[in-house]
């Protein structure tokens, strides 16, 4: 159910859903504080058996939606943690009224995570602004969806004929690993834009961890540096 990527950090893929009728993987990422406690960013579906693994993890303390999209599992895994607390951006704690959540997530990590992460708020779009997170002892770059990077075979094999010819024309196919086009036209702030990818890309990571298509084991900052390459310039 979980795959160790280096120490202290895990992945669990989820549950295939669907958006807007196209097939998405799902994928969360679990972090190790040095308190023990953990911070899941993005949870996927608690079943049962990921409920288990993650126990003999430790206990979850924080639940991170990066974005208003990432949030559809908060509700179940706040039930089955009720002493954890919710973060995400205003965008998010808006739409889910129903939860409470702690202060909004900004360009500042919140004092709480123990100095295990660096983040970066894009918000040069006034459609969906999201999180990059930055695992600092395990050299990980964390993104929702501001990269998307399907295999050839996920979009043979989960796509409808008529939808496989949309994913390169959008650029979210390995080889560019781009945010969808629809969203990358409304980042109309460039400079906002291209200041948090300046950020990002300093950190030079090691890997890359999307929730959506084939994660980056090695190379992340050149990963990177062509992921965003479309905010250089007008889409």
């Amino acid at each position: 159910m979980l795959t160790e990527i280096s120490n202290d950090i895990w992945i669990a893929e989820g549950e295939i859903v669907s958006f807007y009728s196209f097939a998405y993987p799902t994928r969360c990422v679990i972090v190790r504080l040095p308190s023990t406690g953990l911070w899941v960013w993005s949870p996927v579906r608690l079943t049962p058996q990921l409920q288990l693994a993650i126990e003999q993890l430790g206990d979850p303390m924080h639940l991170v939606s990066p974005n208003k999209i990432h949030h559809l599992y908060l509700s179940e895994w706040s039930t089955a943690y009720p002493n954890a607390r919710l973060w995400g951006p205003t965008s998010t704690i808006r739409k889910r009224s129903d939860l409470t959540f702690e202060t909004p997530l900004e360009d500042e990590c919140p004092a709480i995570w123990e100095g295990a992460f660096d983040q970066v708020w894009f918000r040069g779009s006034r459609v969906m602004d999201e999180i990059v997170f930055f695992h600092r002892s395990s050299s990980t770059a964390i993104l929702a969806d501001l990269s998307e990077n399907f295999s050839d075979e996920f979009v043979r094999k989960h796509w409808k004929w008529w939808q496989r010819w949309i994913a390169p024309i959008w650029g979210i196919v390995e080889g560019k690993g781009y945010a969808p086009l629809e969203w990358r036209l409304s980042f109309l702030d460039r400079a906002s834009t291209r200041n948090a990818v300046r950020r990002v890309l300093a950190w030079n990571p090691e890997r890359v961890v999307m929730a959506h298509g084939e994660w980056q084991r090695c190379d992340g900052r050149q990963f990177l540096e062509n992921a965003f390459s479309w905010a250089k310039a007008p889409t």
